[in-house]
Parts: C-alpha cells; structure tokens; sequence
C-alpha cells in the first residue's frame, strides 16, 4: 500500500509571505496534486466558532420530525434537504446503485449571486430554500462560504504559478461561478442499522467541478482516499486545517497532471454505533460557460464546456423517485 502525499500547507505564506516563500509553496502543492490530489490548509482564517455555530445550527435542523424536514425536500443539484437515501455517489462511467444509496442527509444551498444573465442565473443560481425553523442558518453559511471562496480564490492563484501560468488565469473564470455548500450529517449505526454490501455514508466517487473545500471531523467511519496503487488510506486529520481536493474539471484543465482521486466515507462503525459526524463542504465551480482546455499534462484531451459535464454528473448521482 503507498500513502498518498497530504501535505499541510500553510496558506498564510501565500498570503503574506515573500516571493521565494510563495514558490516554494507553489511547487509543493503540484507535487502533492500530481501524486494524491488533496491538500490540508492551515491558518485559512475560517474560524472554528463560526463553523460550530454552522454545526450547531444545522444539527437543528436534522433534528426535526421527519415531515418537518420533508417540507424543504429536493434533489441533488437542488436546494434545501436531500434526504437518506436521495444521493447515490458513483465514479465517473461506474453506474450508481440505487440499493446502496449514501448513508447521509443534507442540506443543500448555493452562492447568493447573480450574473445578470437571465438564463444562467436561472439555472445555476437559484434561490436557496432556508427552513424557519433554524433563522440563522442563512446568515452563518453566508459567512462561511464567503471565506471558503477567498481561500478558494487564493488556492487557484497559488495553483496558477505553480503550472508557470498568470496568476489570475484560474480566478479570471471563476468569479461569476456558481458553488454548492452541503452540510453533510452521517448518522450513527444505531439509527441507520448495518450498512449494505458496498454502501458508505458516501459511495467512492470523484468531485465534478473545481476544487471541492471540506471541514471535517474525525472518527471511525471517516474520509478514505485512494492511493496511486488503487488500495485506500485513512485522509490525514489535522485539527482545525481544512481538507481540499481537486475536482474534475481542474484535473482536465491541467491535462491530468493533477489528479481527481477517488474518495469515499466509510459507512457507520460497529466500533462506535452512536458516532454522528457532521461535515462543511463547498463545491467550487467554474463559470458554467467556460470551456475547459488542457493547458498542461494532456493536451490532446478534447475540450469540455462546464455547466454541460456538471449537469451529466449530477443526473447520475441522483435516485430516482427521492
């Protein structure tokens, strides 16, 4: 088994550092994103308050009867709660199972923006739905995600001196992109009883956008990514750093010099039937117009327009009838 190279990289020496500190941490962010595709992001400025008051919050809300949360039901791509049972993760090509579907319930929102352009925002910024039952969400998850894209912002920048391109090449088509904020609650095994033959509290799969930024707890039935040899490996947990992964589009803009791993979260523990863990993660995206082309690695790779792959990716995750 090879353990994927996760490094923890401290973005402070980006933000405030000198130009050789900066090159350094440019060039150990692509040999990490060249062998594991995943980084841990420390001194990010996302307080640990602010992202319990979210927890806090959210547990709230899963808290509910069921037909209360029901009132807010959507599907994946949608916004407000996608119950246990909605999602089904797959890798890209791999049909998703149904029978197997993530053992998780979300609440879903999207980037408070608009672009001015009638049918984009139509379809990639539509209003959120916020359940009255928990007033502060909305204006938590605001913050939250308001300093998630900073630091997505600088991640693309430190990324685009890292491959010898401009530094703005990355953040020049992404500004007016749409993102997605799921707040993740796995259940224990004492509600959701044995997991299935092959079901996880989320099924191996890829990331479909840009680059996804995740804070996590830690526990038994926690993250797992997948090693170049194909064997699985506990994801490192640093407290407080965040978790950040490249996504599809990112591993195609680069001509898949950096990789879109498989990852997944192991299902319920036997070892710890009352573990519940709450995730914070936020799926980044390109303008959907924008097309992708290989600027390094593979460049025979044919060109994808955003939105067009996003749309296919999310119509295989979702289960049908939930």
């Amino acid at each position: 088994m090879s353990t994927p190279d996760i490094p923890l990289l401290d973005i402070a020496a980006w933000r405030d550092g000198t130009q050789a500190q900066r090159a350094r941490l440019a060039t150990r962010m692509d040999q990490a994103l060249r062998q594991s595709g995943f980084l841990l992001i420390e001194n990010h400025g996302v307080p640990a308050a602010l992202r319990q008051r979210v927890r806090d919050e959210a547990t709230r809300f899963f808290a509910l009867p069921a037909e209360a949360k029901r009132r807010y039901a959507t599907s994946v791509g949608g916004r407000g709660w996608i119950p246990l049972g909605g999602e089904a993760n797959s890798f890209y090509g791999e049909a998703a199972d149904p029978a197997r579907a993530d053992l998780k319930e979300s609440i879903s929102n999207g980037r408070d923006f608009l672009t001015g352009d009638a049918k984009t925002d139509q379809a990639w910024f539509a209003p959120n739905v916020w359940p009255a039952e928990c007033p502060e969400l909305e204006s938590l998850a605001e913050e939250f995600t308001e300093l998630v894209r900073g630091l997505y912002y600088d991640l693309l920048r430190m990324g685009a001196v890292a491959l010898g391109l401009d530094e703005g090449f990355f953040v020049s088509h992404v500004l007016r992109g749409p993102q997605t904020f799921n707040i993740n609650r796995y259940p224990p095994l004492s509600a959701t009883g044995p997991a299935s033959d092959g079901q996880y509290r989320v099924a191996p799969h890829t990331d479909w956008g840009i680059l996804t930024v995740l804070d996590r707890q830690p526990g038994y039935g926690g993250l797992q990514v997948q090693a170049l040899d194909g064997t699985w490996a506990d994801a490192p947990y640093v407290p407080d750093a965040l978790t950040v992964n490249v996504a599809d589009l990112l591993s195609r803009w680069t001509g898949e010099r950096w990789r879109s791993t498989r990852h997944r979260v192991l299902p319920p523990p036997r070892q710890a039937p009352d573990e519940e863990l709450i995730s914070l993660i936020v799926f980044l995206e390109a303008e959907m117009d924008t097309v992708i082309r290989p600027v390094t690695g593979d460049l025979t790779l044919e060109p994808v327009v955003a939105g067009d792959w996003y749309r296919l990716r999310e119509s295989a995750a979702t289960v049908a009838g939930s």
